[in-house]
């Protein structure tokens, strides 16, 4: 049988489980896919988490001793207490990875609170603090790239951390990304850092630009535009590829790589196809190049892993035909920047609630567990 994801590892493209949870480390599943499944990363986000403490009992223990101690222990503060023990347990699964690679591969992510999004200076702090309070030198700090990201993610750099910036839409600014990655390679050179022990993620989100632009195309209804459904996703992270390899060619890039820099590698995130018309691995099997990252669910590891289609390298001989989807879209009056602006606007405000329904879940369970703790005691001393 021809193992897809050890042919897709082969072409340089890092497997990323885009998921973690406490079950996944307990159960060893999570060891289990990077022996068997090629897996070498993991990136969370705070839907898993609300999942599992609103409707399961795995953090029950944890809670329930933090409710114990009646010190008011905010949702926030348990929540960091939660996650972060999880992100280390992980950290430590994938160590060998990290050792074995150089660094290159064996991370797990954890974001800085998401409704700090618009707000570099708490960014910093919380970027600061989270790698503070996990301690692991393959852990990525999550940051968005948003205008007020920007100046963070090169302050956070320049401070040693390594970074995994997310939600990035457009190609201007994926640009912008890599040069804030750079300005902070320079500071931390400046300050006599060892600038080969940073390194970082640009996470391009897929599927995403196919939903919206289908839609709009969708409600159109020419047959002009039932022609162009399902390729502003691929065309949109191809020029992606091809704006980073502008750039590691670049002067600036060069000097600093020959320093001992890092590559900001770009990784291809929500690359689960929403539509059922479309191929379930299309965004994978479409955008294989060297050097690149790409995190998926589960669902999507294993379509892979059944029927994947990996040829080689699916990118870099097509920017022409990629320029040429997107061109078609302004033809037909669908404005690029309107959807990409659109959809970091909406990535940051489901990042953060979802945020906020994780703290909702995680004081609903410190009341539900305090009440039971207090039962209990009474239940005792009768």
């Amino acid at each position: 049988m021809t193992d897809n994801l050890k042919r897709l590892a082969d072409e340089s493209v890092a497997i990323w489980l885009d998921d973690l949870s406490r079950a996944r480390i307990t159960s060893g599943n999570l060891a289990d896919l990077v022996h068997r499944r090629h897996v070498t990363g993991v990136t969370t986000n705070p839907s898993i988490f609300q999942t599992a403490i609103a409707h399961g009992d795995q953090y029950d223990n944890e809670l329930a001793e933090l409710a114990a101690l009646n010190l008011d222990v905010t949702a926030e503060e348990a929540i960091r207490l939660v996650t972060t023990a999880d992100v280390r347990d992980a950290a430590d699964i994938l160590r060998p990875v990290f050792d074995t690679t150089g660094g290159r591969d064996g991370h797990v992510s954890i974001e800085v609170d998401p409704r700090l999004a618009h707000n570099a200076r708490a960014t910093i702090a919380e970027a600061r603090q989270l790698a503070h309070l996990v301690a692991r030198p393959n852990v990525l700090i999550k940051i968005p790239a948003t205008k007020a990201g920007l100046p963070a993610i090169t302050e956070v750099i320049a401070s040693g951390i390594s970074v995994n910036v997310t939600l990035i839409f457009s190609i201007s600014r994926y640009r912008e990304v890599l040069n804030a990655y750079c300005a902070g390679i320079e500071k931390a050179r400046a300050a006599g850092l060892n600038v080969s022990g940073i390194h970082s993620v640009a996470s391009f989100f897929v599927s995403r630009m196919d939903t919206e632009v289908d839609m709009r195309l969708k409600a159109l209804g020419t047959p002009a535009a039932r022609q162009a459904r399902g390729k502003a996703a691929v065309a949109n992270t191809r020029l992606a590829y091809q704006a980073y390899r502008e750039f590691v060619a670049g002067e600036r890039w060069t000097q600093l790589e020959k320093a001992g820099a890092n590559r900001q590698r770009p990784l291809w995130a929500s690359t689960s196809v929403k539509d059922p018309a479309y191929k379930d691995t299309m965004y994978v099997d479409e955008l294989v190049a060297p050097g690149i990252v790409n995190t998926m669910r589960e669902d999507t590891l294993q379509a892979v892993a059944d029927h994947g289609h990996i040829t080689g390298d699916t990118i870099s001989a097509t920017y022409e035909q990629a320029r040429a989807d997107l061109d078609t879209l302004g033809r037909l009056g669908i404005s690029y920047e309107d959807v990409v602006q659109l959809l970091e606007d909406e990535g940051v405000e489901k990042f953060a609630r979802s945020w906020n329904d994780l703290l909702d879940s995680t004081t609903a369970a410190l009341i539900r567990l305090t009440t039971a703790g207090t039962r209990q005691a009474g239940g005792h001393r009768d």
